[in-house]
């Protein structure tokens, strides 16, 4: 080689930790591919699985789906099954309208028995707690200074009657003399102005002698109405004096006894018009849980003006109290009758809906579906509502489940479900868990095929020979509610004291406690949901 040229170059060594760019962007496209393939697999997985639970035992296409309930694809596939509701049937019946209020009992009268004169406190007649009358001795004052006060002012009172009596005899005797012309007219004056001023000093004598006796009657300490007497403020042996603080007893009357309530501002006209017909509305007491009636009364007296802070009417009702269920300041639910609604189509609370296009039924038709029918609100009690119009007495409607229906569903009642071994519903409850046939035959609870209790993924379920098709079933009902323990007194009372300012939500809280006291179902299911929540933390188990 001349050592003049040049030597040739080298060729560039290629890495191949860095390849070339047309290598990297088909890497690139084959990346982005490969992602897109598996975000559809995924979304294809969560489709197919969220579509499961409308299959049935043997998958679709599978030899189960040509049964009732079956796949999609199978023989006999997407059938849908039944709802399992609750039916109440239309009924004429009389339906009270009434207005529920929280009221205190009040008795008529509450007296301190004061005395009237001072003096020591010698005798105590009664006993803490005792019921006394009107006129019963309940205690004595020393009377020893009253009647010797009496004894003064009748001694005063003769003294004067005799000496007024002998100026009207000499009175007598100067008119006589003045006849006769042997007597000045000046004396005959001066004696008839003695008589008139000793008949004054009598007069007043004889005020002061009354005076002494009415002191006298007041050392003995009668009470002034009939009722329970409280405890004891003072003992025998005190000086007691018309300013002694607590008196010497107090009496409450309870017997007739009253009951203070508000009435609602909107429910005033309507209580009025009862009272301008004459009509004696009856009222009953209820404890404060809603479980034992205390007394039945009248309705007495409405207030003369609104309450601008709660929107109410004070209102009295009386009863008469004989058996002492009624004690002063206790807590009562009081129910006031307005008027009775006679022969009207009643359904209970619980079928009555409301919708955007106003109040409906779902009604259930001869082929087990329903048909959503609007219908006329009337008045309502705890337990029912009249319909006005819309529906016929002897027509049945949904009471239980309705969330869950549209107009035309299929539906069916308790009474209906097909009856269920417990080991078919374990053999259900098992093959959802592993995934394999979700339909809604498993969901029931269906008999399991006798030789696999868990197929693998894709093949269907063979049922045992001879075995007969399992009819479809609604999905499993919820546990009872029933099952809920019942809210305690302290419960009940916080819910409705935190409603004391609103009557409307006060009184819907009281149809709610009183249709858990009667076992209502969707009540019982509604307040097992509130303590679920109320565990969970949530805070709303009063609402």
């Amino acid at each position: 080689m001349d050592p003049k040229t040049p030597p040739e170059p080298l060729p560039p060594i290629v890495s191949p930790t860095h390849p070339p760019a047309q290598r990297r962007r088909w890497l690139g496209w084959l990346l982005t591919l490969a992602l897109l393939v598996a975000l559809g697999g995924g979304a294809w997985y969560l489709i197919q699985r969220s579509k499961a639970p409308a299959a049935g035992p043997g998958g679709p296409g599978g030899p189960g789906a040509g049964r009732p309930g079956g796949g999609p694809g199978g023989r006999g596939g997407g059938g849908a099954s039944a709802n399992t509701v609750g039916v109440a049937t239309a009924r004429q019946a009389d339906i009270p309208v009434q207005l529920e209020a929280l009221g205190t009992v009040t008795p008529l009268a509450n007296v301190t028995v004061q005395p009237q004169v001072s003096g020591v406190l010698t005798e105590v007649l009664f006993k803490e707690g005792q019921m006394v009358k009107k006129g019963d001795v309940l205690a004595t004052i020393d009377p020893a200074p009253f009647q010797n006060a009496l004894a003064q002012a009748s001694g005063a009172r003769q003294r004067d009657e005799a000496q007024l009596a002998a100026a009207r005899v000499t009175l007598q005797r100067y008119q006589t003399l003045l006849t006769q012309d042997s007597i000045a007219r000046q004396d005959v004056d001066t004696q008839a102005a003695l008589v008139k001023q000793l008949e004054g000093t009598v007069a007043i004598d004889r005020a002061n002698e009354g005076t002494a006796k009415l002191n006298l009657t007041w050392s003995r300490i009668t009470a002034p109405v009939s009722g329970r007497i409280g405890l004891r403020p003072v003992d025998a042996g005190n000086y007691i004096s018309t300013g002694t603080t607590g008196g010497v007893a107090v009496i409450t009357q309870i017997a007739p006894i009253d009951v203070e309530f508000s009435v609602p501002q909107d429910r005033v006209p309507e209580v009025q018009e009862r009272l301008a017909q004459g009509a004696q509305l009856e009222a009953t007491a209820f404890d404060r849980t809603r479980t034992r009636q205390l007394a039945k009364g009248m309705f007495s007296t409405l207030d003369n003006l609104v309450d601008t802070q709660t929107g109410t009417v004070k209102s009295k009702a009386r009863f008469s109290n004989a058996d002492g269920a009624l004690f002063p300041n206790q807590f009562v639910n009081l129910r006031l009758l307005l008027r009775t609604v006679s022969s009207a189509v009643v359904v209970p609370v619980t079928a009555l809906r409301h919708g955007p296009n106003g109040d409906y039924v779902y009604v259930i038709n001869e082929d087990n579906t329903v048909s959503q029918r609007p219908v006329t609100r009337g008045e309502s009690s705890v337990d029912n509502v009249a319909v006005m119009s819309g529906l016929k007495s002897g027509e049945q409607v949904v009471t239980e489940g309705g969330d869950r229906l549209k107009d035309g569903a299929r539906v069916q009642t308790q009474a209906d479900r097909p009856a269920t071994p417990a080991s078919g519903a374990a053999a259900g409850t098992h093959r959802r868990r592993q995934g394999a046939g979700n339909g809604a035959g498993a969901k029931a609870g269906g008999q399991a095929p006798a030789a696999a209790t868990a197929p693998a993924p894709g093949a269907a379920a063979a049922p045992a020979a001879g075995a007969a098709a399992t009819p479809p079933a609604a999905a499993a009902a919820p546990a009872p509610a029933a099952a809920a323990k019942l809210p305690t007194a302290e419960q009940r009372q916080r819910m409705l004291d935190s409603a004391k300012d609103n009557p409307e939500q006060l009184e819907r809280r009281k149809r709610f406690l009183e249709a858990l006291d009667k076992g209502d179902p969707a009540a019982l299911e509604r307040w097992q949901r509130m303590q679920e929540r109320g565990d969970r933390g949530d805070g709303r188990q009063g609402q």
